[in-house]
């Protein structure tokens, strides 16, 4: 369910009606929304805006973030193999540094035992 707790979503045809209520029989969009039941003026305003802006195509758009495609076995590994190798090449650089930063501090002390 898309939006917060509660929240009544209306059919494209409810939209289309009150649409059709403003433009053809001149009601207010007080009016519109007493007359269909709706929560707030407010909707019918945004249902209009949409309308004029998009057609009665707009409101054939689904509500909220589309839902993720199940990955194929053959997918899934490659994109483990991928965090992996990225892991690997990460771990790799840290451990040099490391390393650089454990040389740095005795190639001072080597240098002067020898001198």
């Amino acid at each position: 369910m898309a939006g917060k707790k509660g929240m009544i979503h209306y059919s494209k045809e409810v939209k289309l009606l009150a649409v059709q209520m403003f433009l053809e029989q001149g009601l207010s969009q007080r009016e519109i929304a007493q007359t269909l039941g709706l929560s707030h003026k407010k909707l019918v305003e945004h249902w209009l805006h949409r309308y004029r802006r998009e057609g009665s195509e707009g409101f054939d758009k689904p509500i909220g973030r589309p839902r993720k495609e199940p990955q194929t076995p053959q997918a899934y590994v490659e994109r483990l193999e991928m965090e992996n190798a990225l892991l690997k090449k990460l771990h790799t650089e840290l451990r040099k540094a490391m390393l650089a930063r454990r040389n740095t501090g005795s190639s001072n002390t080597t240098e002067e035992a020898i001198q």
